[in-house]
């Protein structure tokens, strides 16, 4: 495993420790940051347990820093303590050391957008174009929010500590989202290969995590049962070549169905509750999608209504079209899309391009693809988009919940 892989794999851990033992956040990205230039200066192979080596050396790079800086007798006392502290006690309900900095990050006195920037900054090592094609927004924007973060940290003492358990349920939004969002970042990666198994397994563990700790919270099973169901496709998502493979030409023999089985029986659990939310329909949509040989596309549609009723927004609602042109045809679909505003997501002309071809209206299909390849980031998607435009005959294309961005 070379240095870059090391640092997508274990930034977000070794930060986590970190900020638990100097209570500082920003020192602890700094320190770690500091490891790992130390790091590309002195390895010429990995050690057996690289993220250790990182988390020692950047312990020690702080506790240099603190003595090096301190000016009072507080900073030295601060530095004597931790190099002196082999096992601080874990105190409150949350044991895991990212999971406990995803709930610090989450503390209300923070802009519900700069929570969450700034968790997928420290958790998922995510750099800041990555955060901006995540939430669609220009990257000056999502700097300018974890820079304002950091400072509110700052400048408002908020300390590094496990929130009470009566604080949790006020701060699982935001948490929730930061899991959502880091799954969907490893799952189709903005740049790079397509798929970060990492960053995927790391959003699947942490909630693992945060099911163990609030298990009957419906929407943390919901958002579990989710990550599970579409991790499940995964290995039938490229082909051989490892170019992208539709939802509707994926080989289901490769479906992982010990997976697909747990994330059903999390559905099930969740519609017991009867208390929906958009995590626990995203789910639902998921398990009709790995429910037997083919989709039930107007159960899916269904859901999608219900979801768009619950949090109308335009991601939902160009995923909803993709189940329109499955029931009632590629018309009612491009009408559907009229009022879908997401400028800058290829995925919006890359859907509308896969209906106007069923259309038969290939030169408007055309200039659809090519919006589309000119706004993907990634060279896998770019070059399944280029594929569908060479190809294009007048009854070519069908729909699949990749085209719109559904996972």
């Amino acid at each position: 495993m070379d240095l870059a892989s090391i640092y997508r794999a274990e930034y977000g851990r070794c930060v986590a420790t970190l900020a638990r033992l100097l209570g500082d956040i920003n020192l602890a990205e700094e320190a770690v940051q500091d490891a790992f230039a130390t790091a590309l200066a002195k390895w010429r192979t990995p050690p057996p347990n690289p993220g250790g080596w990182i988390v020692t050396t950047a312990r020690n790079r702080a506790i240099d820093r603190l003595r090096r800086e301190s000016t009072r007798e507080a900073r030295h006392a601060q530095a004597l303590l931790l190099q002196h502290q082999d096992a601080p006690q874990e105190v409150g309900p949350v044991r895991d050391d990212q999971l406990r900095l995803i709930f610090t990050c989450c503390h209300p006195a923070l802009a519900p957008d700069a929570r969450t920037a700034l968790t997928l900054r420290l958790l998922g090592g995510l750099e800041v174009p990555e955060i901006a094609r995540a939430y669609l927004v220009r990257e000056t924007t999502i700097a300018q929010r974890i820079v304002r973060a950091k400072k509110k940290i700052r400048d408002a003492a908020i300390p590094y500590r496990v929130p009470a358990e009566h604080e949790l349920p006020d701060r699982l939004p935001p948490v929730l989202t930061v899991l959502y969002l880091m799954f969907n970042e490893g799952y189709a990666s903005t740049a790079g290969p397509l798929i970060r198994t990492d960053l995927c397994a790391e959003a699947i563990r942490l909630a693992r995590e945060l099911a163990a700790l609030m298990p009957d919270e419906p929407e943390v099973l919901g958002l579990l049962a989710l990550l599970l169901l579409i991790e499940a496709r995964r290995p039938a998502r490229l082909d051989p070549n490892g170019e992208l493979v539709l939802l509707a030409d994926q080989d289901r023999a490769l479906w992982n169905t010990t997976l697909i089985a747990e994330g059903h029986d999390l559905v099930r659990r969740c519609l017991r509750r009867n208390r929906p939310g958009p995590y626990q329909i995203q789910a639902a949509i998921n398990a009709v999608h790995t429910d037997g040989l083919a989709t039930d596309w107007r159960q899916v549609l269904a859901l999608y209504d219900q979801l768009l009723a619950l949090t109308p927004n335009p991601v939902v609602a160009l995923n909803r079209a993709v189940a329109v042109a499955e029931t009632h045809g590629p018309e009612a679909a491009l009408a559907a899309l009229e009022t879908v505003d997401l400028p800058g997501y290829h995925r919006l002309p890359a859907t509308r391009a896969e209906l106007l071809v069923r259309l038969g209206r290939v030169t408007q299909a055309r200039a659809a693809y090519d919006e589309a390849i000119a706004l993907t980031g990634n060279e896998t998607e770019r070059a399944f988009l280029r594929a569908r435009r060479s190809e294009l005959t007048p009854t070519s294309g069908h729909l699949g919940e990749e085209a719109a961005g559904d996972r």
